[in-house]
């Protein structure tokens, strides 16, 4: 069987980083149609870096947990081909995952949308009150994140990976935003099964004559559930 993964914030709350639609995440106190679209960037740079700033300082000195570790630990052994992630934290990275496809971008990164310059981020770019500029041309640097308004990331790639698996499992996210909410029925789709992992049920039932597009449903702490189907799996 090959599988992939799809992850959303539901993974990385294990390490600390609060999930943005959660209470007290980032979405109740910066509005994203006020301060996360190209827009907003491209008109108001310095309104823009209150929340850059905000999910930057969020993100310094966080680790992988045992979620993340499962999945590198499947990829190693060569029965996960690769994972699409929701996620900016580069978590899966450092936990030892190479195959990661990052739909959303990530926070690693500062980009120039005026030269190109692409440079990594350093915390002092998060810390700092002045919004960082390009040491090329001046321009204001926007963390390499897909903002609302903004293509995705790496779809070819994502249909490709996708097409040549047979199980999807769907881990921390509540499958809400597209286009990556339209992952788990692509699998089906094509006759592959979909695994859920979540503490409450987040896909949809199917509907319109459609089978469900859960096959089966871990429900619980991630930090538990993934782990105990990692063993399983790997026989450890």
């Amino acid at each position: 069987m090959s599988a992939a993964a799809l992850t959303g914030a539901g993974i990385s709350v294990g390490s600390g980083i609060a999930d943005f639609r959660s209470p007290g995440g980032v979405w109740t106190v910066f509005a994203p149609d006020e301060y996360a679209t190209l827009d907003v960037f491209l008109r108001h740079p310095a309104k823009a870096w209150q929340l850059y700033r905000e999910i930057g300082k969020s993100l310094i000195g966080k680790k992988p947990n045992c979620a993340h570790e499962v999945l590198a630990d499947l990829e190693t052994s060569g029965l996960l081909k690769g994972l699409v992630t929701q996620n900016v934290d580069n978590l899966h990275q450092a936990a030892g995952s190479r195959n990661v496809l990052e739909i959303h971008g990530d926070h690693q990164h500062l980009q120039c949308l005026k030269c190109g310059q692409v440079t990594p981020v350093a915390e002092e770019h998060y810390l700092m009150s002045a919004v960082p500029s390009c040491g090329r041309c001046s321009y204001p640097y926007k963390p390499n994140v897909v903002l609302f308004g903004e293509p995705v990331r790496h779809f070819d790639c994502i249909e490709e990976l996708l097409a040549g698996c047979d199980l999807l499992l769907v881990i921390g996210t509540s499958a809400g935003v597209y286009p990556a909410a339209g992952l788990p029925a692509l699998v089906k789709d094509r006759g592959g099964l979909v695994y859920e992992f979540n503490r409450e049920p987040a896909l949809a039932a199917g509907g319109c004559g459609r089978p469900p597009l859960v096959d089966f449903f871990f429900r619980g702490d991630l930090a538990e559930t993934l782990p105990m189907f990692g063993r399983a799996v790997l026989g450890r």
